[in-house]
């Protein structure tokens, strides 16, 4: 036999060989990451797109390196535990939970083995979801917002923009954690600002609410951080403006489609930032051991347009004082 022959058989045993062992092998199949949250697609699309920029930061582009599968409660916070749930069968790698701190118990009780990456909770170690911000233990970490702290601020931050108002509405969630309205009351009494609390259950509530709080002869509106109230937010800018009340959003997005003012930190940027702890994940650290992190800081905002349309005069020092002023 000629070598060229013999050569020319190894080479075709070692690629049999090669397929066979190739074929006998599990493929490296795409990460797949389950994202969750309360909203609509339309009213959420904005996270979404934070959310792929960050992942794209670190490398991952969707439907080339890594696949999202995403789930919307449509404005029902309820819906949350069934959707959480159907993305722990599907197998998925990481959870992003949105839709705050209810979101964050849906996905906690769904599974206690599937790393949870919260984008939005208001204070996990008080609430339970993680031991502690260095080491959350568990298989949840993420992003702490401390809503909390951010709506004592924002109380007082209101009250000096309106010089000193002492009647103040709160339109609540009643699944947002109380945690939230409890240290608002507490701030409230040391600046004896009165608050009454309304709350709204469903976006069909948001007409009556608005009618008890303008009864109550209150100078102004604090919206406390709800992913319904999120969701629905275009009918409550537009309730506010009907019903002449300044309001106080906990998010900038409230403020750029047509909100008066908002305290509070940028939550697309915490879903852009959401993106390290997953790719930390999904390289190969463990939940327990990554440490939360705190939005580095808020942001005051302001719009002039819609100051002007229910008729306010906003101070000067107080407009130098916001980081965006809409005009």
């Amino acid at each position: 036999m000629h070598k060229w022959t013999i050569r020319l058989a190894l080479v075709l045993t070692f690629l049999a060989t090669t397929s066979s062992l190739t074929e006998g092998q599990p493929r490296l199949k795409m990460p797949r990451i389950g994202v969750f949250n309360t909203g609509a697609p339309s009213a959420s699309q904005y996270l979404v797109d934070a959310f792929r920029q960050g992942l794209s930061e670190h490398g991952y582009v969707e439907r080339q390196n890594i696949t999202i599968e995403y789930r919307w409660g449509e404005g029902n916070p309820e819906r949350l535990p069934e959707l959480a749930a159907e993305l722990v069968r599907l197998g998925v790698e990481v959870i992003l939970a949105g839709g705050g701190d209810v979101g964050v118990r849906a996905a906690k009780k769904a599974t206690d083995k599937i790393p949870i990456v919260m984008a939005s909770s208001a204070d996990p170690v008080r609430s339970g979801h993680v031991t502690s911000f260095a080491r959350p233990g568990g298989n949840i970490t993420g992003i702490a917002r401390m809503l909390g702290e951010l709506s004592t601020k924002r109380l007082e931050v209101l009250r000096h923009s309106l010089l000193g108002v002492s009647r103040v509405a709160v339109l609540r969630d009643p699944v947002t954690e109380p945690l939230i309205l409890q240290d608002m009351e507490r701030a409230a009494k040391s600046m004896s600002v009165q608050l009454q609390v309304v709350e709204a259950h469903a976006n069909e509530d948001f007409q009556h609410s608005f009618e008890i709080a303008t009864k109550m002869r209150v100078e102004a509106l604090i919206l406390l951080p709800s992913a319904m109230f999120h969701a629905h937010r275009k009918l409550l800018l537009d309730l506010a403006t009907k019903k002449g009340l300044p309001a106080m959003y906990s998010d900038r997005v409230f403020v750029e489609e047509g909100g008066l003012m908002s305290f509070g930190t940028n939550l697309a940027r915490d879903y852009r930032r959401a993106a390290y702890f997953v790719d930390k994940i999904l390289r190969g650290s463990a939940p327990k051991d990554l440490p939360l992190e705190r939005p580095i800081r808020a942001e005051f905002v302001i719009n002039l347009r819609a100051a002007k349309e229910i008729g306010l005069t906003l101070p000067p020092e107080v407009l130098q004082q916001a980081d965006k002023v809409i005009r």
